[in-house]
């Protein structure tokens, strides 16, 4: 298959160099809005062009208390185990992430707990897991506009083992803190239904940048549609404070990306673009780099 065969959302690559290969993760189902979750599959590359698959990853039992909105999975390797964080929903229950678990990349995943790691009140989804220089893991999620209007990102510390959380949510900031979001009513295409200000908050990434400041790239909706920008913790930890670049990284029909490293060395962009189902490509943009920020590379569209 070519990058330009696979209907996927919210793309995330898992480079394993001990077998030279990447491995893509992504919200795979055909319509992903509605109807009852199917599961997720994965892809495999040597050179990010041509793949092989799907590769059924997830697939839930009839006790997975998820059924739809199965959404943005994203797999980190974390003592000597594969751990995925992706977004669920049910009738009657708060969208939340779950992590599940697996002894190989590809899967098969299975629930690591019986109840997701979010806080059970809250609309919530897109956590991704960040560990601190000490070594404790954290979950960066997403407080879900549809419940707060401004959407904001929250961190909350997990225990080693990532079964359980420790502590209460900190607040990290809001979608309407970066210059260049905009609210659902003043987006080109926003939704009339929305007669008061909200604010997205989408897909967070954290990066290491070459000078140890730590990045954090994010979602939201800008004058061009769905864009990404980055935001800035002025103490080099999670906690923050964030600060955020004034224009966003990506500016048009783009985003929920993620940072990896090529096996040439090179960095590299992944998002969707469009935004539109079903017509979801996952896209690849090489970054430059310097000390404290990343950006397009040169050449770049």
């Amino acid at each position: 298959m070519k990058t330009s065969d696979i209907q996927i959302r919210d793309p995330f690559i898992f480079p394993d160099p001990a077998e030279n290969t990447y491995y893509m993760f992504g919200t795979t189902d055909r319509n992903c809005w509605k109807g009852p979750g199917g599961g997720f599959d994965c892809y495999k590359s040597k050179d990010l062009v041509a793949w092989d698959g799907p590769i059924p990853a997830f697939r839930p039992d009839q006790s997975f208390w998820g059924k739809e909105n199965f959404w943005a999975p994203e797999v980190h390797f974390y003592n000597g185990r594969y751990y995925m964080f992706a977004s669920f929903k049910a009738d009657r229950r708060y969208r939340a992430t779950q992590i599940l678990v697996s002894d190989h990349v590809t899967g098969p995943y299975t629930p690591l707990t019986e109840d997701p790691t979010t806080p059970s009140d809250w609309q919530c989804l897109d956590g991704t897991l960040h560990v601190d220089d000490d070594g404790t893991p954290w979950i960066v999620f997403c407080h879900e506009w549809v419940q707060i209007h401004n959407g904001s990102i929250c961190a909350l510390k997990l225990a080693p083992d990532l079964k359980k959380s420790v502590g209460r949510p900190v607040y990290l900031f809001s979608a309407s803190e970066a210059p260049w979001a905009l609210s659902m009513m003043g987006w080109e295409g926003g939704d009339p239904r929305y007669h008061f200000p909200t604010y997205v908050t989408d897909g967070p990434f954290l990066y290491r940048a070459k000078s140890g400041a730590l990045l954090m790239l994010w979602s939201s909706f800008g004058a061009q549609g769905y864009a990404m920008g980055i935001a800035h913790s002025a103490s080099g930890q999670v906690t923050g404070p964030w600060q955020q670049d004034p224009d966003p990284l990506w500016a048009a029909d783009g985003g929920h990306g993620m940072v990896f490293k090529t096996f040439d060395d090179r960095l590299m962009l992944t998002f969707h673009s469009p935004n539109q189902t079903p017509n979801e490509r996952p896209a690849f943009i090489e970054l430059a780099e310097t000390q404290e920020n990343i950006s397009l590379k040169a050449g770049n569209p």
